[in-house]
């Protein structure tokens, strides 16, 4: 046996674990997903009814589910700018400003991380308390009495309120990663720039930003998707999609038709159209942000 197939050989037994674990976890219960989006079946029972496309043709037509799409484009959008801005804003003065404690504020953006999203739909339910709440309560010390709302109960306000949880949880995580990726910059480009009279602001925008833009791209990824299962988890924690729907999102309506309502088939469908939407989206987002690479 040559070298070569000797090669082949340990290349592939190193990887079969690996495709192995893909297999099973990943891409056998993804085509059950759109297997079961066929059929209309309640979940428990034996019995299921082949339908072909009729529950996507139900979906097309149902409100709610236009509802909960409409919510996640929301949170999309508004948490993933927000955030990706903030976290750029912030990594940027933590990495290139001197002052007392950049340690201490290191530390303390990254902590919403490490904590469980439970925990923090509990805190922002207690902030949130309309009687006992934190915000509430500041708001009146402020003399802002006519701020004051319930802010998990009323409906033209609430997804506002569960984007800006999610902005609060994602932003140390981020921010860690663009520092890393600054901290690799040359400090004699900020140098030479600075001797030509280029400012902060400017030095952001020409220096730092085209080179941590590779880290960006991966990150905004990241963060569209990560928004998609996260807005599930602290929706169905803090509102369990209340008030009357309003913060609805595709999972936790997927979730509600599938386990909740007894309509197995139907969940798959919107589950297919998540992971459609997710890869489509995906796809635009890398085709978009594809930049000229800047080396140093």
């Amino acid at each position: 046996m040559n070298r070569r197939k000797q090669k082949n050989i340990f290349i592939t037994l190193c990887l079969l674990p690996a495709i192995l674990l893909v297999s099973i976890f990943i891409f056998y219960p993804t085509l059950t997903v759109f297997f079961m989006s066929l059929f209309k079946w309640g979940g428990y029972s034996p019995e299921k009814e082949f339908v072909g496309l009729d529950n996507f043709k139900i979906l097309i037509k149902d409100m709610m589910f236009m509802r909960s799409f409409q919510n996640t484009i929301l949170l999309i959008v508004l948490v993933t700018i927000i955030t990706l801005a903030l976290a750029l804003i912030f990594a940027s003065i933590l990495t290139r400003e001197k002052f007392k404690g950049v340690n201490f504020f290191r530390v303390i953006f990254y902590i919403p991380n490490i904590l469980s999203i439970v925990v923090i739909a509990a805190i922002f339910s207690a902030i949130y308390d309309p009687t006992s709440g934190l915000l509430n309560n500041l708001l009146g010390m402020l003399k802002l009495d006519g701020l004051q709302r319930m802010w998990l109960g009323d409906q033209k306000i609430v997804i506002y309120s569960i984007a800006f949880a999610l902005i609060w949880q994602a932003i140390g995580y981020y921010m860690v990663m663009y520092m890393a990726s600054m901290a690799s910059i040359p400090e004699s480009l900020y140098e030479a720039s600075s001797l030509e009279g280029a400012g902060a602001v400017r030095q952001f925008f020409d220096i730092t930003l085209p080179l941590t833009w590779n880290t960006i791209r991966t990150t905004l990824t990241f963060f569209v998707i990560s928004t998609i299962n996260l807005s599930f988890l602290l929706v169905k924690a803090m509102t369990g999609g209340g008030p009357d729907g309003s913060t609805e999102v595709f999972l936790s309506y997927m979730y509600k038709q599938a386990y909740t309502n007894s309509s197995f088939g139907y969940g798959m469908a919107i589950g297919v159209i998540v992971f459609t939407f997710s890869f489509i989206l995906s796809a635009i987002l890398n085709k978009i942000t594809e930049r000229e690479v800047y080396e140093f």
